[in-house]
């Protein structure tokens, strides 16, 4: 399986905001994440870097 965790980055702190992601939707006011169960959160964010490797996305507040 390939599914991602994503992280908030809040400063020096990378919260978990929700894992097993397997869609990430841009809106025009943040992203929407959606995990295999179909649990969707949306977030005021935008990304500020993938780590494939990890499967790791990482969010950074708008603004």
């Amino acid at each position: 399986m390939c599914e991602a965790s994503a992280y908030l980055i809040e400063g020096d702190q990378q919260k978990l905001i929700m894992e097993a992601v397997d869609t990430i939707e841009p809106e025009e006011d943040g992203i929407r994440l959606i995990n295999i169960f179909g649990e969707q959160k949306f977030v005021k964010a935008q990304i500020h870097s993938l780590s494939l490797v990890d499967n790791k996305v990482y969010l950074k507040n708008k603004g």
